[in-house]
């Protein structure tokens, strides 16, 4: 069988060639494969479409060239094709044309700008050579002037005698003008200049080579300007005494000439002094040597080095001492920025009065304030009780705008109360009618005097049964609040927040409340505010809700909140709608910090962010230095005792992660009051915000438990955790995570050691035992002696020894115990000292578990 079997090679026509390859395998297997070859078509142009006309052709004789001549275009290339390449070729030459010409435009300016530059360094140059030459003329001069003293002053001093005119042919003397011109001219070529400027008609033929000879001394000393890169290859221009220092040498030089003192005046300058200063930096800015000052200082008796800070007070005798003047500053000068202008009356206006609730934990204040608002904020708090400073804005039927601060009620939250109080106008104080005055409503009232703020009592829980008003009213005389019902001036109302009863009537109270303390504000300055609660939400970032107190805040205002400083990026009111500005008496939520203030903290606002971020820098610097200064004021005695008490101090480490700042306080503050002085509770971190790794890791090297309070861990903190063995707990209610705490800082409590007496036995005779040793034969007189309880070994009802019994036996039988009125043989354990007539005392100890 051929290869072709028959078959045609595949192809398009019969114009193709024919032929074989062969195709190489593995395994030696070859195959051989026919392949056809085609020619390359030549497509000619028609007869007719190579005609142009004559304007054609002058126009672009290229073209008429390449299209008369068929053979110089490319196959198969048509007239419209061919008329847009040659289009494309002379667009691409002028392009090329342009871009010569701007060239050499570009190099006309560069060569004419560094022409400029040449004229003026020769300006330069020639103006410098000018000046030279103008204190050369100067100094000749006052060359000549000391000349002529000195040839006056000694003619003065010579005797007026008759001069021998001498000989035309003898030669000059060296007469004492001839050593005064010379010590002139060495006086001026010490200053750099020549000396010809003699005044004798015969020395001012030398006048010229002197010239050349100073000029050449001074173009030596002096710098003749920087340094050029071939001066410095060549070896030239190395270290050259400056301008500056020539004029000092030629002024000292001319005043020790005129019998002056070469002491310079001594220049008093002002420094300016900060809080603290660095000795290197006092010296520098008294411009004495910081050798001098450490002098001073140590002549002070203050040992201290360059590098050591001092105080203002000690600066300041220090720069009395140099003879310059003090110009007291301070750091904390940056704060100025912050608008602290006294309002006008004119442009007071009236604003919202700012109500704290007030009252002891399940008195009812939030219920109370709901029904004001119409709302339900009580289910969305856990456990029923609030944990947050919550601030709304409650719009009454008659048309008045009330501020409400709601505080917590547990003990827990004392500081943040503390806080509501300092910002409020009047405080409503709630109490329950069934429960009376308690502990943290005596705790409101004391916040309420501290503010000097009015009050007024809202008597709660009316519609119950056990409702005694009376006893309400009776008991808040105990703590100097006189109501009106008792003859006071202290409004009282009595409303149940459940039914709705007496809301209109505390309403009213409130709104004449407010009408007498007439309460103005000026809108129209820099906002200013205080930051009631501080939270890190995870999707807005640190988020602060703040109580406008005066201005307006504005969306955009740059701001500075304590250590912390932002501009204002989104406000939200209470109902949770964006809203433009703020003004006085208006609670909002400030979105755009850079972190989460303090809870309490002012809002002011700034011009600038390079205001806002130096002011908060300062304030940080002024906190470290602040913590700094408290920890060194430690003595290392008080070291040493606080270390030695600390040995038998048990700690329970823990870090608490909570979801707004003021929780976050709280719980710390309940947290270091657990304990005792044989256990505490030492918080590592605390913070706001979800549980991250860095708290795992931290609690892990530290092998504490993770609190979170309304916060969860994320997942990689939930992994960290698994695998280090972390535990994590979540809380929503304080009142568990006070007595969580507390039950596991018990554990570590030592457990109590209690001792039962159970018998007595008086030893009647003592025995020696072979391999026991001295055996007491005893009679238990009281109780029982048992084998495993401890016992002490009293004589004279005095205790000798306190051990164990090594052995108890009745006859010749080890029994573990002996009843009252028995005989029996006792053996101490490495003690024989027994005597009859001596007492046995038997005990047994207990261990008790102990609570804080």
């Amino acid at each position: 069988m051929s290869d072709k079997d028959g078959k045609t090679p595949l192809g398009l026509g019969g114009a193709g060639r024919s032929g074989q390859v062969k195709q190489s395998f593995s395994h030696g297997r070859t195959k051989s494969v026919v392949v056809e070859t085609k020619r390359k078509r030549v497509v000619v142009p028609k007869p007719g479409a190579t005609q142009m006309t004559d304007a054609q052709k002058e126009k672009n004789p290229l073209t008429a060239r390449m299209a008369g001549d068929p053979s110089k275009r490319p196959a198969g290339i048509s007239d419209a094709e061919m008329e847009r390449r040659l289009k494309a070729l002379a667009a691409a030459k002028a392009r090329e044309a342009d871009d010569i010409a701007r060239r050499a435009a570009e190099e006309k300016a560069r060569e004419e700008e560094r022409e400029r530059r040449r004229a003026e360094i020769e300006a330069k140059a020639r103006e410098e050579r000018e000046r030279e030459e103008a204190l050369k003329a100067k100094a000749i001069a006052e060359a000549n002037a000391i000349q002529d003293a000195a040839d006056e002053a000694r003619r003065k001093a010579e005797p007026r005698q008759e001069r021998p005119k001498p000989s035309a042919g003898a030669a000059k003397p060296a007469a004492p003008d001839q050593a005064a011109i010379e010590a002139a001219a060495a006086r001026a070529e010490t200053k750099g200049v020549s000396t010809g400027v003699a005044r004798k008609p015969d020395r001012a033929a030398d006048r010229p080579d002197r010239d050349k000879a100073a000029k050449a001394k001074t173009d030596d000393n002096r710098r003749g300007g920087k340094l050029s890169l071939n001066q410095a290859l060549n070896g030239e221009g190395g270290r050259q005494r400056s301008m500056a220092a020539m004029k000092r040498k030629q002024e000292r030089t001319r005043q020790k000439a005129m019998g002056q003192s070469v002491r310079a005046e001594k220049q008093v300058r002002e420094v300016r002094l900060p809080e603290t200063i660095v000795v290197q930096e006092l010296a520098n800015r008294m411009a004495e040597r910081a050798a001098d000052v450490v002098k001073s200082l140590m002549k002070m008796g203050m040992m201290v080095t360059a590098n050591q800070p001092i105080d203002a007070d000690t600066a300041e005798l220090v720069i009395e001492e140099f003879g310059h003047k003090v110009l007291r500053v301070s750091d904390s000068d940056v704060e100025q920025v912050i608008d602290s202008v006294d309002d006008r009356d004119e442009d007071m206006q009236s604003r919202p009065p700012i109500i704290t609730i007030m009252g002891h934990v399940d008195h009812g204040k939030t219920s109370l304030l709901d029904a004001i608002r119409n709302a339900n904020v009580v289910s969305g708090e856990a456990g029923g009780i609030t944990q947050h400073i919550g601030a709304y804005q409650v719009t009454t039927e008659s048309g008045a705008v009330l501020s409400f601060l709601d505080t917590p009620g547990h003990a827990a939250f004392t500081s943040m109360r503390a806080r509501g109080a300092q910002v409020t106008d009047i405080v409503v104080l709630v109490v329950a009618a069934d429960d009376a005055v308690m502990p943290q409503t005596v705790e409101a009232i004391n916040h309420a005097k501290a503010a000097n703020v009015p009050m007024i009592v809202a008597i709660n829980k009316i519609d119950k049964p056990a409702a005694d008003v009376n006893k309400v009213r009776t008991s808040l005389l105990q703590h100097e609040v006189v109501v009106e019902a008792m003859s006071g001036d202290v409004q009282d109302v009595e409303v149940s927040a459940k039914t709705g009863q007496g809301l209109d009537n505390l309403l009213e109270a409130i709104a004449l409340q407010a009408e007498i303390l007439e309460l103005k504000a000026n809108p129209n300055r820099a906002a200013q505010g205080a930051v009631i609660e501080a939270q890190l939400d995870v999707g807005r970032g640190p988020v602060a809700t703040v109580l406008v107190q005066h201005g307006t805040l504005r969306r955009g205002d740059i701001f500075v909140v304590g250590e912390q400083w932002g501009k204002v990026r989104a406000l939200i009111n209470d109902k949770g709608e964006r809203v433009e500005e703020a003004g006085p008496s208006v609670p909002v939520e400030v979105l755009g910090l850079n972190g989460t203030p303090e809870a309490g903290d002012v809002l002011n606002v700034v011009e600038t962010e390079a205001q806002a971020r130096e002011i908060a820098e300062f304030r940080i610097t002024q906190a470290k230095d602040k913590r700094a200064a408290a920890g060194a004021a430690t003595t290392l005695e008080q070291l040493m005792a606080k270390a030695k008490a600390d040995v038998n101090v048990a700690e329970l480490p823990v870090v608490v992660k909570a979801d707004v700042q003021g929780s976050a306080e709280a719980i710390v503050q309940a947290l270091e009051k657990v304990g005792n002085d044989e256990v505490r509770v030492r918080v590592l971190h605390y913070g706001v915000g979800a549980i991250t790794e860095s708290d795992i890791g931290l609690a892990e090297a530290s092998n504490a438990p993770v609190i979170g309070f309304n916060v969860r861990a994320n997942a990689p903190a939930r992994n960290a955790a698994n695998q280090k063995g972390v535990e994590i707990r979540y809380y929503s209610i304080i009142y568990d995570l006070v007595d969580d705490i507390k039950a596991a800082a018990s554990g570590l409590l030592s457990a109590e050691v209690r001792e039962n007496f159970i018998g007595y036995a008086t030893i009647k005779e003592v025995f020696k035992v072979t391999g026991i040793g001295k055996v007491a034969g005893c009679l238990v007189t009281e109780g029982v002696a048992r084998r495993s309880a401890g016992v002490r070994l009293l004589r004279d009802n005095v205790v000798i020894h306190e051990g164990t019994l090594k052995t108890l036996k009745r006859f010749k039988d080890e029994v573990k115990e002996v009843q009252s009125g028995q005989e029996c043989g006792m053996a101490f354990e490495n003690y024989d000292d027994v005597r009859p007539g001596d007492v046995i005392e038997i005990f047994e100890r207990e261990e008790v578990e102990r609570t804080l």
